[in-house]
């Protein structure tokens, strides 16, 4: 790997890029590392909802340009609306006590991977002029940011991103609809979660999303050790929703949790995907360039 390509922060080890500071700071380092020499062609439109201005520039049309402010202010600047967005998408954040688990004290726990993840996605979404919302959840809603791409949004969502969350359960249907009803036309859903919860229900969900004409995008975070059960001695493991414990030698499940888990993740991704959504897994360990290039595939994918 060549210098340029080793200092990228959207190319470090998560833990290591965490360490930087707060989730803004991150965000803007490892977008700023995934945009480097990328090339972006935004579509441009308008329509009625005024947005923000922005500065006058050589080739915009005289009928956009807001004359009052020209002559008021001796300022040259174009009226945006919202339509010049490319799409209006909301991240749906997995919150709940599930998330907060790492299977080694080095990496970070699910939840700070993923919040720094949905950072990264919000900001890339902002900078290609998409409109970007955020819904967090664990047994209830616990926050909602309807999606805009005006001046102070990212302050919004790093804001909500910081509240506090962690409730037992995880209800993913509710946050789903929640999403959907932010977006008044066909947009984009970005779920982010371990999926400890009902299948059927995520997936009735989503097959309804999908109906109503948005794309959807699932992104299941896994800890390396949820995927491999590393350890050999004997080991209590209790699920941290339902409160349930299991005694057990770990050498002896080993090779059947794993095929547990190959088969959970091929029914999430038959099921998803057989309603047109997009499923990919997320590993913790994995630089956060890895799942910033396949949001940034299916954003531009969208309609």
């Amino acid at each position: 790997m060549d210098t340029a390509r080793a200092t990228r922060a959207d190319l470090l080890d998560p833990a290591t890029i965490a360490a930087l500071g707060r989730i803004e700071v991150t965000a803007r380092w490892i977008v700023d590392g995934f945009l480097s020499g990328l090339h972006r062609s935004p579509r441009k439109g308008f329509s009625v909802e005024f947005a923000e201005h922005r500065p006058y520039q050589a080739g915009d049309e005289p009928r956009h340009v807001d004359w009052k402010l020209a002559a008021r202010a001796d300022r040259w600047a174009v009226k945006q609306y919202e339509e010049e967005t490319n799409l209006r998408a909301t991240i749906v954040l997995d919150v709940s006590r599930s998330m907060a688990w790492s299977g080694a004290p080095a990496r970070l726990t699910k939840l700070a991977y993923a919040e720094r993840l949905a950072a990264a996605i919000a900001l890339l979404f902002l900078r290609q002029r998409d409109a970007v919302g955020l819904v967090r959840f664990d047994d209830v809603v616990r926050s909602s940011v309807p999606p805009r791409v005006r001046t102070g949004q990212w302050v919004r969502l790093v804001a909500a991103l910081e509240e506090p969350g962690s409730g037992r359960a995880s209800h993913a249907a509710d946050a789903l609809e929640a999403a959907g009803r932010l977006i008044a036309r066909r947009g984009m859903v970005v779920l982010i979660s371990d999926l400890l919860m009902d299948r059927d229900d995520v997936v009735a969900t989503v097959r309804g999303l999908r109906n109503a004409g948005h794309q959807v995008v699932v992104m299941h975070v896994l800890d390396p050790a949820e995927l491999d059960l590393p350890h050999s001695n004997e080991a209590l493991f209790v699920d941290p929703e339902s409160g349930i414990e299991v005694a057990a030698t770990v050498a002896d499940v080993r090779a059947a949790y794993q095929a547990t888990v190959r088969d959970a993740l091929a029914e999430w991704r038959r099921s998803l995907t057989g309603y047109g959504a997009s499923y990919e897994p997320v590993i913790t360990d994995a630089p956060f360039g890895v799942p910033l290039r396949r949001a940034f595939s299916a954003r531009q994918e969208a309609p």
